[in-house]
């Protein structure tokens, strides 16, 4: 039987996601699972028969907290990590490596410009946006994308992202036209003198189930040093298999809603360690960050877990 074509921007995405994957994302956004249920796991599979967001807004309002959540989502800390990579070119030494991530950017109009006044005052050689553009799961991306302007003009021009569990693969096209390359398991290079540092990037792996962690890798040299990026942490174990250096991820908020000393009461990722779920990892050879995120998720608000813009500096030396 002969294959049906595909429309023109649908056969740019199978070229680069292959039509298996590109057919298992469309078949789910179709199915409408994130409308009728919360993509996260044990508690958040509530939210098919409770709505969560509202009681948690109801929980804020009446204990007094509701503002000072809201206002906690403008107040960013810059948060710098510094990585001693045995492969890392001598010309990276020092390379400065933006990393926003779960921006969840239509959830407050102004979110945008706020995080935009905040990257352009912190210095950096590059960056990198590891999924969650927009908030809901089922509404029109469009509004989403906008706002994503003041962001992009304001981040280096040696930028990539990747989609996550929140992102529509239709958003590539949004995201690319504003000159944001999106990573479909591949690979790209940024280039000083005769040395290369490599970014990889995978597709969703916690809702969509399309990361290709091998075909990410697959362009890169064996022994060039490469950072991936990957929505979810919960897929260390997967990443460690394929020789990355370094892994970059979100998706957990880090809670969002904390107790007193930042402690998570839900996490929207089943069975995974405390270890994962915000800042540093090691997972075997693998080293990780796990960012609490730029936005927030669900409802504009955040308590005792103040969002995020990190800076990774890269070093030339052993592992740590």
């Amino acid at each position: 039987m002969k294959r049906k074509s595909l429309p023109k921007k649908f056969a740019m995405l199978e070229r680069r996601l292959g039509r298996e994957l590109l057919s298992q994302r469309l078949l789910r956004q179709a199915s409408h699972w994130a409308r009728v249920s919360h993509q996260g796991e044990g508690a958040f599979k509530l939210q098919k028969y409770i709505p969560i967001d509202d009681l948690a807004l109801l929980g804020l309002t009446l204990t007094g907290l509701r503002g000072r959540a809201q206002r906690n989502i403008h107040a960013h800390e810059v948060v710098e990590q510094t990585w001693e990579l045995p492969r890392l070119p001598r010309a990276f030494d020092g390379f400065r490596l933006l990393q926003l991530t779960d921006l969840h950017i239509d959830i407050d109009v102004v979110l945008a410009e706020t995080i935009a006044a905040k990257v352009r005052a912190t210095p950096h050689d590059a960056c990198v946006i590891t999924g969650d553009y927009r908030n809901s799961t089922d509404d029109d991306y469009s509004p989403s994308m906008r706002l994503m302007a003041p962001i992009l003009e304001a981040i280096h021009e040696q930028r990539w992202g990747i989609l996550g569990n929140h992102d529509f693969i239709e958003q590539v096209w949004s995201l690319e036209a504003a000159g944001l390359p999106i990573l479909l398991n591949d690979a790209s290079a940024i280039t000083r003198g005769d040395e290369q540092l490599w970014i990889a990037g995978v597709d969703d792996q916690h809702f969509y189930g399309t990361a290709d962690f091998a075909a990410a890798r697959r362009d890169v040299p064996a022994d060039a040093c490469c950072i991936l990026l990957c929505h979810s942490p919960e897929f260390h174990a997967d990443a460690k298999q394929h020789d990355y250096d370094l892994m970059l991820s979100g998706h957990t908020h880090a809670g969002q809603l904390c107790l007193p000393g930042g402690h998570h009461v839900i996490c929207p990722v089943k069975d995974l360690s405390r270890e994962f779920i915000r800042g540093r990892w090691q997972s075997g050879n693998l080293q990780g960050y796990t960012s609490r995120g730029t936005g927030a998720c669900g409802i504009p608000a955040r308590l005792n877990c103040p969002p995020e813009i990190t800076i990774h500096i890269l070093r030339c030396g052993k592992a740590v």
